[in-house]
């Protein structure tokens, strides 16, 4: 057959961070001991009370269909916690629950783009980004951020990125994959460019709640009406309250756009899994303690991190604020040679070690910076150590 397929399909990557989960499962499989340095998911069961609220939701029959944009449960849910926690006012009618995350972002995209739109990405950024715009008509432009600002994109280089075509700037505050978090004076900032220059931010804030230390998470959306009324919230329940697989994610916008990404999804995929629909309102309504109890474990996994990388040769990080990742600079071990063969890549480095240390990590040339690595220790603080140790024996073999 000669039938062409899409090309705008073609161009789009495969995740490689699920192809280097799916690899660390697959050795697991065959009796390795593996660490897997990679998923972006807490190690963590989903809380009890969560789970009991889904089986509840199955025993009294809520298996039907739901309104495509989500239950108004749960959207009021969403709405006090918006309110209380990002200090944002969003009804009911101005939030779409989606399929995850991925779906929102998808969901917004699709309501936004028109074809040649440009949408500004700073780097490094989550690798789905891009394909998503791309997949929507609209063309991403990449402004690269620099280890001495906290790889955080300023108001100035932002300024620098807008043409007569940027229709939205995607702001990831805490960011994966640097677990950074921008301040308030820096969001001001970058808000002011914003409302001056007249784009949407898409203003993705999944790992709200994973913020350690003295730092606070702040919403964009909450300085003003002029770039509260330019800006779709984004968020979710799979991080905070290790729900990963339940597929749930949300938005709020002005009604105008909720409306449009509300119709949008009642014709790609209808509703919302009306289970986990049932097990997210618990999630935002019930009891705090295990998200709590979560985000503690990972402030000492993080600590741990931290201290051993940047106790290691060859490689540093700087301290992340935020989620559940390290973001380690190993330009330094590029041109090395490890066992007579030359590391040429970050992506070399990667696949050594899963190869001969039998530990995972995510080489971040997929997302805007080729000489860094992606550390998740969203993992027991045993394996991060096991793992850790690996490499920093692959690291002192170098020659």
């Amino acid at each position: 057959m000669s039938l062409e397929l899409s090309k705008r399909a073609a161009e789009v990557k495969p995740s490689s961070t699920l192809a280097i989960t799916a690899k660390a499962k697959e050795l697991k499989a065959q009796g390795m001991d593996v660490v897997g340095f990679g998923a972006g998911e807490p190690d963590f069961n989903t809380p009890e009370n969560i789970c009991n609220a889904a089986i509840d939701a199955i025993h009294s029959g809520f298996t039907k269909y739901t309104p495509a944009s989500g239950t108004n449960e749960l959207k009021k849910a969403i709405s006090k916690k918006f309110k209380e926690f990002n200090k944002l006012d969003y009804a009911p009618d101005q939030i779409v629950i989606s399929n995850g995350g991925k779906h929102s972002l998808t969901n917004i995209f699709t309501a936004i783009i028109n074809p040649g739109d440009e949408v500004i990405i700073p780097a490094p950024f989550w690798l789905s980004y891009p394909e998503i715009i791309k997949l929507a008509g609209g063309v991403p432009v990449i402004v690269k951020t620099k280890k001495e600002q906290g790889y955080k994109l300023t108001a100035e280089e932002l300024r620098a990125a807008v043409t007569d075509k940027t229709k939205a700037l995607v702001l990831n505050t805490p960011n994966n994959p640097t677990g950074m978090l921008y301040t308030e004076e820096e969001l001001r900032a970058i808000a002011d460019v914003v409302v001056e220059k007249d784009f949407y931010v898409v203003a993705d804030e999944m790992y709200e709640y994973l913020v350690y230390g003295d730092q606070k998470h702040i919403s964009i959306a909450s300085f003003s009406k002029e770039i509260y009324d330019r800006t779709i919230t984004c968020s979710g329940v799979a991080k905070s309250y290790s729900m990963t697989g339940w597929r749930i994610g949300y938005t709020g916008s002005s009604k105008e756009i909720a409306k449009m990404m509300g119709s949008v999804q009642s014709h790609q995929t209808s509703n919302p899994n009306s289970i986990a629909q049932k097990a997210a309102e618990e999630a935002i309504n019930g009891p705090q303690d295990s998200v709590a109890a979560m985000h503690k474990e990972f402030d000492k996994r993080r600590k741990y991190t931290v201290e051993r990388i940047n106790g290691m040769p060859l490689i540093s990080c700087v301290e992340p604020l935020g989620a559940f990742y390290v973001f380690v600079d190993a330009h330094e071990v590029l041109g090395k040679s490890h066992k007579g063969e030359t590391v040429n890549t970050v992506a070399d480095m990667a696949r050594i070690l899963i190869e001969e240390y039998n530990t995972a990590v995510v080489p971040c040339a997929d997302f805007g910076f080729d000489d860094h690595l992606r550390l998740s220790y969203a993992i027991s603080i045993e394996q991060i150590e096991k793992g850790l140790d690996r490499i920093e024996n692959f690291l002192k073999e170098l020659a």
